[in-house]
Protein backbone atom coordinates (compact mmCIF):
# COMPACT_ATOMS: atom_id res chain seq x y z
CA UNK A 1 0.00 0.00 0.00
CA UNK A 2 1.35 3.20 -0.73
CA UNK A 3 2.62 6.05 1.69
CA UNK A 4 0.27 7.96 2.12
CA UNK A 5 -1.49 6.57 5.14
CA UNK A 6 1.06 8.06 7.00
CA UNK A 7 1.41 11.89 5.69
CA UNK A 8 -0.73 13.27 8.84
CA UNK A 9 1.70 11.45 11.37
CA UNK A 10 4.41 12.28 9.42
CA UNK A 11 3.55 16.29 9.88
CA UNK A 12 3.27 15.83 13.78
CA UNK A 13 6.20 14.15 14.33
CA UNK A 14 10.33 15.38 13.18
CA UNK A 15 11.33 11.80 12.10
CA UNK A 16 15.04 11.27 13.88
CA UNK A 17 17.66 8.97 12.74
CA UNK A 18 17.79 5.98 15.62
CA UNK A 19 21.41 5.03 16.42
CA UNK A 20 22.48 1.79 17.61
CA UNK A 21 20.10 -0.44 15.65
CA UNK A 22 21.25 -3.99 15.56
CA UNK A 23 20.12 -7.26 14.80
CA UNK A 24 21.32 -10.67 17.50
CA UNK A 25 22.15 -11.93 14.04
CA UNK A 26 22.76 -15.83 14.33
CA UNK A 27 26.27 -17.23 14.74
CA UNK A 28 28.09 -18.27 11.00
CA UNK A 29 26.93 -21.61 9.72
CA UNK A 30 23.79 -22.06 11.84
CA UNK A 31 20.73 -22.93 10.10
CA UNK A 32 17.02 -23.02 11.59
CA UNK A 33 14.07 -23.87 9.34
CA UNK A 34 11.45 -20.88 9.68
CA UNK A 35 8.81 -22.22 11.62
CA UNK A 36 5.88 -20.95 13.51
CA UNK A 37 2.98 -23.25 13.35
CA UNK A 38 2.90 -26.22 11.80
CA UNK A 39 1.52 -26.07 7.65
CA UNK A 40 0.45 -28.73 4.98
CA UNK A 41 2.82 -28.53 2.00
CA UNK A 42 0.58 -26.38 -0.54
CA UNK A 43 -1.29 -24.56 2.04
CA UNK A 44 -2.92 -21.71 0.18
CA UNK A 45 -2.18 -18.40 2.71
CA UNK A 46 -4.86 -16.87 4.64
CA UNK A 47 -3.47 -13.65 5.84
CA UNK A 48 -3.86 -10.40 7.34
CA UNK A 49 -1.60 -7.64 7.89
CA UNK A 50 -1.09 -5.83 11.23
CA UNK A 51 0.95 -2.35 9.87
CA UNK A 52 3.15 -0.38 12.46
CA UNK A 53 2.65 3.29 12.26
CA UNK A 54 5.23 4.39 15.22
CA UNK A 55 7.98 3.07 17.43
CA UNK A 56 5.80 1.72 20.04
CA UNK A 57 2.74 0.29 17.98
CA UNK A 58 4.23 -3.59 18.74
CA UNK A 59 4.66 -3.29 21.97
CA UNK A 60 0.90 -1.87 22.74
CA UNK A 61 -1.37 -4.05 25.03
CA UNK A 62 -3.51 -4.04 22.04
CA UNK A 63 -1.38 -6.13 20.30
CA UNK A 64 -2.55 -9.79 21.76
CA UNK A 65 -6.01 -9.17 21.21
CA UNK A 66 -5.48 -7.73 17.37
CA UNK A 67 -3.66 -11.23 16.99
CA UNK A 68 -6.52 -13.31 18.37
CA UNK A 69 -9.16 -11.22 16.51
CA UNK A 70 -7.12 -11.88 13.44
CA UNK A 71 -7.03 -15.84 13.90
CA UNK A 72 -10.57 -15.70 14.80
CA UNK A 73 -11.35 -15.03 11.19
CA UNK A 74 -9.57 -18.58 10.29
CA UNK A 75 -6.61 -16.24 8.75
CA UNK A 76 -3.57 -18.79 9.54
CA UNK A 77 -1.29 -15.99 8.51
CA UNK A 78 -0.12 -12.37 9.80
CA UNK A 79 1.89 -9.79 7.98
CA UNK A 80 4.34 -7.01 9.67
CA UNK A 81 5.64 -4.28 8.21
CA UNK A 82 8.73 -2.65 9.97
CA UNK A 83 9.39 0.72 7.92
CA UNK A 84 12.19 2.72 7.34
CA UNK A 85 11.89 6.22 5.96
CA UNK A 86 13.67 7.75 3.12
CA UNK A 87 14.07 11.59 2.65
CA UNK A 88 13.31 12.15 -1.02
CA UNK A 89 13.02 10.35 -4.12
CA UNK A 90 16.51 10.93 -5.49
CA UNK A 91 18.43 10.28 -1.80
CA UNK A 92 20.63 7.23 -1.61
CA UNK A 93 20.18 6.19 1.64
CA UNK A 94 17.17 5.55 4.27
CA UNK A 95 17.45 5.20 7.70
CA UNK A 96 15.72 4.43 10.73
CA UNK A 97 13.16 7.21 11.83
CA UNK A 98 10.68 7.99 15.15
CA UNK A 99 8.51 6.26 13.89
CA UNK A 100 10.18 2.88 13.31
CA UNK A 101 9.13 -0.17 15.39
CA UNK A 102 11.72 -1.34 17.17
CA UNK A 103 13.30 -4.27 17.13
CA UNK A 104 12.14 -5.50 20.43
CA UNK A 105 8.41 -4.79 19.46
CA UNK A 106 9.10 -6.45 16.58
CA UNK A 107 10.31 -9.60 18.74
CA UNK A 108 7.49 -9.23 20.80
CA UNK A 109 4.93 -9.33 18.14
CA UNK A 110 6.33 -12.18 16.43
CA UNK A 111 6.15 -13.96 19.70
CA UNK A 112 2.64 -13.33 20.25
CA UNK A 113 1.35 -14.13 16.82
CA UNK A 114 3.03 -17.35 17.11
CA UNK A 115 1.47 -18.14 20.54
CA UNK A 116 -2.14 -17.20 18.81
CA UNK A 117 -1.34 -20.02 15.93
CA UNK A 118 -0.34 -17.94 13.01
CA UNK A 119 2.48 -17.79 10.66
CA UNK A 120 4.45 -14.75 10.04
CA UNK A 121 5.26 -12.45 7.00
CA UNK A 122 7.85 -10.07 7.43
CA UNK A 123 7.60 -7.58 4.82
CA UNK A 124 9.93 -4.56 5.78
CA UNK A 125 8.90 -1.32 4.07
CA UNK A 126 10.84 1.89 2.81
CA UNK A 127 8.47 5.26 3.00
CA UNK A 128 9.13 8.83 2.13
CA UNK A 129 9.47 11.29 5.33
CA UNK A 130 6.72 13.29 3.23
CA UNK A 131 4.28 10.44 2.58
CA UNK A 132 5.04 10.61 -0.61
CA UNK A 133 4.54 7.23 -3.31
CA UNK A 134 7.62 4.81 -2.62
CA UNK A 135 7.39 3.87 -6.19
CA UNK A 136 8.83 7.39 -6.79
CA UNK A 137 12.17 6.74 -5.23
CA UNK A 138 14.77 6.82 -8.03
CA UNK A 139 18.45 7.33 -6.84
CA UNK A 140 19.77 10.17 -8.49
CA UNK A 141 23.55 11.48 -9.49
CA UNK A 142 26.83 9.57 -9.56
CA UNK A 143 27.38 6.50 -7.61
CA UNK A 144 23.83 7.21 -6.34
CA UNK A 145 22.63 3.87 -7.10
CA UNK A 146 25.12 2.06 -6.12
CA UNK A 147 24.97 3.80 -2.56
CA UNK A 148 21.00 3.42 -2.63
CA UNK A 149 21.55 0.04 -3.02
CA UNK A 150 24.42 -1.00 -0.81
CA UNK A 151 22.06 1.46 1.91
CA UNK A 152 18.80 -1.05 0.79
CA UNK A 153 20.91 -3.83 1.51
CA UNK A 154 21.88 -3.72 5.09
CA UNK A 155 18.36 -2.24 5.55
CA UNK A 156 17.03 -5.66 4.10
CA UNK A 157 19.60 -7.82 5.84
CA UNK A 158 18.93 -6.83 9.14
CA UNK A 159 15.74 -7.67 8.93
CA UNK A 160 15.98 -10.97 7.24
CA UNK A 161 18.44 -11.99 9.94
CA UNK A 162 16.06 -10.87 12.39
CA UNK A 163 13.33 -13.07 10.89
CA UNK A 164 15.74 -15.89 10.95
CA UNK A 165 16.34 -15.84 14.59
CA UNK A 166 12.66 -15.42 15.08
CA UNK A 167 11.36 -18.39 13.00
CA UNK A 168 9.43 -16.21 10.78
CA UNK A 169 8.00 -18.88 7.85
CA UNK A 170 7.99 -16.15 4.20
CA UNK A 171 9.86 -13.13 3.90
CA UNK A 172 9.55 -10.02 1.57
CA UNK A 173 12.78 -8.63 0.26
CA UNK A 174 11.02 -5.06 -0.97
CA UNK A 175 7.48 -3.36 -1.69
CA UNK A 176 6.75 -1.36 -4.43
CA UNK A 177 9.50 0.13 -5.62
CA UNK A 178 8.98 0.27 -8.72
CA UNK A 179 11.76 2.93 -9.32
CA UNK A 180 14.31 1.01 -8.69
CA UNK A 181 12.87 -2.60 -9.45
CA UNK A 182 14.12 -2.53 -13.20
CA UNK A 183 17.87 -2.84 -12.11
CA UNK A 184 17.30 -6.45 -12.37
CA UNK A 185 21.36 -7.38 -11.03
CA UNK A 186 21.68 -4.87 -8.05
CA UNK A 187 18.33 -6.48 -7.28
CA UNK A 188 19.59 -10.33 -7.89
CA UNK A 189 22.70 -8.79 -5.87
CA UNK A 190 20.42 -7.90 -2.68
CA UNK A 191 18.32 -11.38 -2.95
CA UNK A 192 21.46 -13.31 -2.62
CA UNK A 193 22.41 -11.11 0.45
CA UNK A 194 18.87 -12.38 2.21
CA UNK A 195 19.36 -15.45 1.24
CA UNK A 196 22.68 -15.56 2.86
CA UNK A 197 20.80 -14.95 6.63
CA UNK A 198 17.22 -16.01 5.83
CA UNK A 199 16.58 -19.25 4.99
CA UNK A 200 13.04 -19.24 4.39
CA UNK A 201 10.81 -19.06 0.84
CA UNK A 202 10.98 -15.14 -0.25
CA UNK A 203 9.09 -12.87 -2.14
CA UNK A 204 9.20 -9.24 -3.68
CA UNK A 205 6.01 -7.37 -3.17
CA UNK A 206 5.34 -5.65 -6.64
CA UNK A 207 2.38 -3.18 -6.92
CA UNK A 208 -0.13 -4.19 -9.44
CA UNK A 209 0.86 -2.24 -12.74
CA UNK A 210 4.83 -3.29 -11.57
CA UNK A 211 5.09 -6.93 -11.22
CA UNK A 212 5.59 -7.95 -15.40
CA UNK A 213 8.28 -5.42 -15.39
CA UNK A 214 10.05 -7.33 -12.86
CA UNK A 215 12.75 -9.29 -14.21
CA UNK A 216 13.93 -10.90 -11.18
CA UNK A 217 11.54 -13.35 -10.25
CA UNK A 218 13.56 -16.31 -11.31
CA UNK A 219 15.67 -15.54 -7.68
CA UNK A 220 12.51 -15.48 -5.78
CA UNK A 221 10.19 -18.86 -4.85
CA UNK A 222 7.15 -16.83 -4.75
CA UNK A 223 5.74 -13.77 -7.86
CA UNK A 224 4.31 -10.94 -5.28
CA UNK A 225 1.69 -8.45 -6.28
CA UNK A 226 0.02 -6.08 -4.15
CA UNK A 227 -3.15 -6.43 -6.34
CA UNK A 228 -5.03 -3.07 -6.45
CA UNK A 229 -6.85 -3.69 -9.62
CA UNK A 230 -9.57 -1.16 -10.42
CA UNK A 231 -12.53 -3.93 -11.16
CA UNK A 232 -15.24 -1.06 -11.84
CA UNK A 233 -15.92 1.91 -13.47
CA UNK A 234 -18.37 2.98 -10.88
CA UNK A 235 -19.59 1.92 -7.48
CA UNK A 236 -21.44 -1.37 -6.74
CA UNK A 237 -22.39 -3.60 -4.07
CA UNK A 238 -22.58 -6.69 -6.48
CA UNK A 239 -20.34 -9.28 -6.05
CA UNK A 240 -20.57 -11.20 -9.73
CA UNK A 241 -20.26 -7.94 -11.04
CA UNK A 242 -16.54 -7.27 -9.74
CA UNK A 243 -15.93 -10.89 -10.25
CA UNK A 244 -16.51 -10.52 -13.95
CA UNK A 245 -13.98 -7.20 -13.78
CA UNK A 246 -11.51 -9.72 -12.37
CA UNK A 247 -11.83 -12.16 -15.14
CA UNK A 248 -9.16 -10.75 -17.59
CA UNK A 249 -6.78 -10.21 -15.09
CA UNK A 250 -7.31 -13.85 -13.89
CA UNK A 251 -6.27 -15.12 -17.41
CA UNK A 252 -3.23 -12.99 -17.17
CA UNK A 253 -1.63 -13.84 -14.29
CA UNK A 254 -2.67 -17.75 -14.70
CA UNK A 255 -0.18 -16.94 -17.98
CA UNK A 256 2.33 -14.97 -15.87
CA UNK A 257 2.79 -17.85 -13.71
CA UNK A 258 3.12 -20.30 -16.24
CA UNK A 259 5.60 -18.49 -17.39
CA UNK A 260 7.71 -17.90 -14.52
CA UNK A 261 7.09 -21.08 -13.34
CA UNK A 262 6.04 -19.53 -9.92
CA UNK A 263 3.02 -19.18 -7.66
CA UNK A 264 1.13 -15.83 -7.25
CA UNK A 265 0.68 -14.38 -3.40
CA UNK A 266 -1.30 -11.53 -2.95
CA UNK A 267 0.87 -9.91 -0.76
CA UNK A 268 -1.44 -7.14 -0.23
CA UNK A 269 -5.03 -6.87 -1.40
CA UNK A 270 -7.73 -4.67 0.25
CA UNK A 271 -10.39 -1.72 0.39
CA UNK A 272 -11.75 1.16 2.09
CA UNK A 273 -15.02 0.85 3.17
CA UNK A 274 -16.18 3.91 1.05
CA UNK A 275 -18.62 4.14 -1.64
CA UNK A 276 -16.93 3.48 -5.03
CA UNK A 277 -13.78 1.57 -3.34
CA UNK A 278 -13.67 -1.05 -6.02
CA UNK A 279 -13.40 1.60 -8.43
CA UNK A 280 -9.89 2.92 -7.19
CA UNK A 281 -8.96 0.05 -4.31
CA UNK A 282 -5.49 1.86 -3.86
CA UNK A 283 -7.34 5.26 -2.67
CA UNK A 284 -7.67 5.94 1.15
CA UNK A 285 -9.82 8.69 0.25
CA UNK A 286 -12.19 7.80 -2.63
CA UNK A 287 -14.92 9.24 -1.01
CA UNK A 288 -16.44 10.54 1.86
CA UNK A 289 -19.58 8.15 1.97
CA UNK A 290 -19.40 4.84 3.46
CA UNK A 291 -19.40 1.73 1.54
CA UNK A 292 -19.43 -1.25 3.63
CA UNK A 293 -21.41 -3.52 1.64
CA UNK A 294 -18.95 -2.71 -1.23
CA UNK A 295 -15.80 -3.54 0.59
CA UNK A 296 -17.92 -6.71 1.24
CA UNK A 297 -18.36 -7.17 -2.09
CA UNK A 298 -15.02 -6.70 -3.26
CA UNK A 299 -13.65 -9.23 -0.85
CA UNK A 300 -16.46 -11.71 -2.02
CA UNK A 301 -15.32 -11.25 -5.70
CA UNK A 302 -11.81 -11.66 -5.03
CA UNK A 303 -12.00 -14.96 -3.03
CA UNK A 304 -14.71 -16.52 -5.62
CA UNK A 305 -12.46 -15.22 -8.82
CA UNK A 306 -9.45 -16.99 -7.56
CA UNK A 307 -11.08 -19.78 -5.80
CA UNK A 308 -9.49 -23.35 -7.20
CA UNK A 309 -6.73 -21.59 -9.06
CA UNK A 310 -3.75 -24.09 -8.42
CA UNK A 311 -0.98 -21.52 -9.04
CA UNK A 312 -2.39 -18.47 -6.63
CA UNK A 313 -0.75 -18.91 -3.43
CA UNK A 314 -3.62 -16.68 -1.74
CA UNK A 315 -3.88 -13.40 0.35
CA UNK A 316 -2.84 -11.27 2.95
CA UNK A 317 -5.73 -8.46 3.38
CA UNK A 318 -4.84 -5.00 4.05
CA UNK A 319 -5.75 -4.20 6.55
CA UNK A 320 -6.45 -4.88 10.48
CA UNK A 321 -7.49 -2.04 12.93
CA UNK A 322 -5.41 1.16 13.23
CA UNK A 323 -3.81 1.24 16.74
CA UNK A 324 -5.48 3.38 19.06
CA UNK A 325 -5.15 7.17 18.60
CA UNK A 326 -3.03 6.64 15.40
CA UNK A 327 -5.80 6.32 12.53
CA UNK A 328 -6.28 9.43 10.15
CA UNK A 329 -8.73 7.76 8.58
CA UNK A 330 -12.27 7.13 10.39
CA UNK A 331 -12.83 3.38 11.22
CA UNK A 332 -16.01 3.65 9.72
CA UNK A 333 -14.26 4.40 6.25
CA UNK A 334 -10.72 2.80 7.05
CA UNK A 335 -9.64 -0.51 5.03
CA UNK A 336 -10.05 -2.63 7.94
CA UNK A 337 -12.88 -5.37 7.58
CA UNK A 338 -13.01 -5.96 11.86
CA UNK A 339 -16.68 -5.72 12.44
CA UNK A 340 -17.74 -5.52 8.89
CA UNK A 341 -19.25 -7.41 6.95
CA UNK A 342 -16.39 -8.29 5.04
CA UNK A 343 -15.31 -9.79 8.12
CA UNK A 344 -18.51 -11.79 7.88
CA UNK A 345 -17.07 -13.23 4.09
CA UNK A 346 -13.56 -14.09 5.47
CA UNK A 347 -15.28 -16.26 7.94
CA UNK A 348 -17.75 -18.19 5.50
CA UNK A 349 -14.59 -18.67 3.33
CA UNK A 350 -11.81 -19.39 5.71
CA UNK A 351 -13.77 -20.97 8.72
CA UNK A 352 -16.40 -22.47 6.54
Amino acid sequence: MHALRRATAAALAALAVLTGCTSDSRTAGEERSPGGPPAADGERIRGITLPSWSTDDYDRPEARSYLRQIADTGARWVVFTPTWYQDGTDRSAMRAGEQTASDRSVRRIIGLAHAAGLRVMLKPHVDLEDGGDRAGIRPRGEGAEDAWFAAYERFITHYAALAQELEVARFSVGTELAGTSGDTTRWRRVIAGVRAVYRGPLTYAANYDEYARVRFWGALDLIGIDAYWPLSGEATTDPARLAKGWRPIVRELAAFAAEHNRKILFTEAGYASQRGTATAPYSWTISRHPGEEEQSAAYQALLTAFEGREWWAGVCWWMWDDWPESGETARKLAYTPHGKPAEDVLRRWWRG
